[in-house]
C-alpha cells in the first residue's frame, strides 16, 4: 500500500512537471514592471520602411508598450540616451551551431576528448559573444539536443545571456550521409550509429527520426538532403536523400506544427527538398531556373549562409580539413555568390543565416557586407536578419520589429546602416527582452553573469 502511494506521488510529479525538451516560458512579471525609456536618435522600426527622427521607445519589462514622438520622460522610468545613435531591432541569424569550437583544427584534435560538458560551456560562451554581436534570437540547427535545449531554457529563465534558441535538436541524415555516422574507425562508428536517432533510412524511418527530434525538445526540424562539406565523405554534394523520405520528413513535422529547414548544396538536393514542402533551404549553394521557380511557387525561404563556404575554404588551405572535406570546399566556394545573386533579382524569399560554427561565432554581422556585395541593398540585408527571419520562424508577431506588444529586442550603431552595413559589426548597444546587455559598446552586467 505504501509503494503504491509513492508511485502514485511519482507519477503526479512527472505530469506536474515540463517535459525537458519543451520551451519553457519567461517567468511571469513583477507586480512592477521595470520601465525603460530609449531616446532613439533616428529609428528605424520596421526594416524596408522610412526611419523616423527622435523618438522615444517606452519598454515596460520584456515587451515595447509603446512609440512616441519627440524625447519623452515618465516617472520611475529608466533613460536610455541613444539620440546619436541608428535604433533597430534585434538581428536574427538563421543558421548557428552553438556548441561547436571555432577553431576547425583544434576541434578535430580535441574531439576524442571533448564531452556533452564541453559542449555546453562553449555553447554558452558563444551564445554570449552572439548576443553581444546584436542577434538576439538565433535557430540553432544542429547540436546535441539536451545541451542546446537546456541552454535555451536557462537564457529565458534569465539565468544566463544569450539570444533566444530555437533549437532543431540533431539534423536528419540517411546513413552515410552528411550529419550521420561516418569517418571513424568499426568500433566508433558502431557506437555512434547505436545512439543515432538522428539517422533513418526509408520514409517510414524518417519519420520515427523527426519524432525523435522533437521529443528531445526540437522546435524546428533540418534534414540532409545533399552531401555537405564537413562531413568526412567523399561524397560530394549532390542529393542523397530520396524524394519518399524528404516528404515523409516534411509531412511528419508539419504535422507537429514545426518548421522544416533543408541543408542543400547540389542542385538536384535543392530541387528535391522545395519540391517536398520545405519551408527553408539552407546554403543553396547551386540553383537552375526549376529552383527558382520552386522557390517561387512555394514561398520557401533562402538562407545563403555565404561566409560558411569562404571559412572552410580558408580552413582547408591552412591544413585544417581533411582531403575529402577540401574538395567539397573548393566546390561550393563561389557559387552560393552566384545563387543569391540570382535570387536577388527573380524576387525570392531570403532570410539571413551565417553558419556560425564553421566561422566564427560573434563575427555574423560580416554576413551583410557579402550579402550586399551579392546583389542586396543594405536595407534588404537588414530586413532578411529582421522581418524575413521572424516570418521565416513564424515569430512575426513577437520579433522582427519595434512595435507595440513585441518583445523589447532592440540594438543600435553609430551611424545609418541602410548606408553602410557594415555598421553592424560594431554593435554599440543591445537590450533583449527588456534588458539591457550592452551599452556604449561595453557589456553590461545583469542578473544572469
Amino acid at each position: 500500500m505504501k509503494l503504491a502511494r509513492l508511485l502514485s506521488a511519482a507519477a503526479a510529479l512527472a505530469l506536474a512537471a515540463p517535459a525537458h525538451g519543451q520551451a519553457q516560458p519567461a517567468p511571469p512579471p513583477t507586480q512592477q514592471e521595470a520601465l525603460t525609456i530609449i531616446h532613439a536618435g533616428t529609428l528605424l522600426a520596421i526594416p524596408g520602411r522610412p526611419a523616423r527622427r527622435e523618438a522615444s521607445i517606452i519598454v515596460r519589462g520584456r515587451r515595447i508598450a509603446e512609440i512616441r514622438d519627440g524625447y519623452v520622460d515618465l516617472p520611475g522610468a529608466r533613460i536610455v540616451d541613444l539620440r546619436n545613435s541608428y535604433v533597430l531591432p534585434g538581428l536574427i541569424d538563421m543558421h548557428v551551431h552553438l556548441g561547436g569550437l571555432d577553431d576547425r583544427l583544434q576541434a578535430r584534435l580535441q574531439a576524442p576528448t571533448r564531452d556533452y560538458e564541453d559542449e555546453a560551456y562553449t555553447a554558452l560562451l558563444n551564445a554570449r559573444r552572439t548576443l553581444l554581436a546584436g542577434f538576439t534570437t538565433v535557430r540553432e540547427l544542429g547540436g546535441e539536443p539536451r545541451t542546446i535545449t537546456s541552454l535555451r531554457d536557462a537564457i529565458n529563465a534569465g539565468q544566463f545571456s544569450g539570444p533566444t534558441i530555437v533549437p532543431a535538436g540533431r539534423g536528419v541524415s540517411v546513413t552515410g550521409g552528411h550529419g550521420g555516422v561516418n569517418g571513424l574507425n568499426r568500433d566508433l562508428t558502431e557506437i555512434g550509429r547505436a545512439r543515432a536517432t538522428n539517422t533513418c533510412n526509408g520514409a517510414d524511418d524518417c519519420r520515427r527520426a523527426v519524432r525523435e527530434q522533437i521529443s528531445a525538445g526540437a522546435e524546428v526540424i533540418k534534414f540532409a538532403a545533399t552531401g555537405g562539406v564537413l562531413s568526412n565523405v567523399a561524397g560530394g554534394l549532390n542529393r542523397q536523400m530520396m524524394a519518399d523520405e524528404m516528404r515523409a520528413i516534411v509531412e511528419t513535422a508539419h504535422t507537429f506544427g514545426r518548421r522544416v529547414a533543408a541543408h542543400a548544396h547540389g542542385v538536384d538536393g535543392v530541387n528535391a527538398a522545395l519540391e517536398a514542402g520545405v519551408d527553408s533551404i539552407e546554403h543553396g549553394t547551386f540553383t537552375n531556373d526549376q529552383s527558382f521557380a520552386l522557390y517561387r511557387r512555394t514561398g520557401a525561404y533562402y538562407v545563403p549562409t555565404l561566409m560558411a563556404p569562404a571559412a572552410a575554404l580558408a580552413d582547408g588551405q591552412r591544413g585544417a580539413l581533411t582531403p575529402a572535406q577540401y574538395d567539397k570546399a573548393r566546390q561550393a566556394a563561389g557559387a552560393a555568390v552566384e545563387s543569391l545573386r540570382r535570387a536577388v533579382r527573380e524576387n525570392v524569399n531570403i532570410a539571413f543565416g551565417t553558419d556560425s560554427g564553421v566561422s566564427r561565432h560573434g563575427d555574423n554581422a560580416q554576413e551583410f557586407a557579402l550579402m550586399v556585395d551579392a546583389g542586396m541593398t543594405p536595407t534588404a540585408a537588414i530586413r532578411a536578419a529582421t522581418v524575413g527571419a521572424a516570418t521565416l520562424l513564424g515569430r512575426a508577431d513577437t520579433i522582427g520589429t519595434i512595435e507595440p506588444g513585441r518583445d523589447a529586442d532592440i540594438i543600435a550603431v553609430a551611424g545609418d546602416p541602410t548606408q553602410n552595413v557594415r555598421l553592424l559589426e560594431n554593435v554599440g548597444f543591445v537590450m533583449r527582452q527588456g534588458r539591457v546587455h550592452k551599452s556604449g559598446g561595453e557589456r553590461q552586467l545583469t542578473d544572469a553573469d
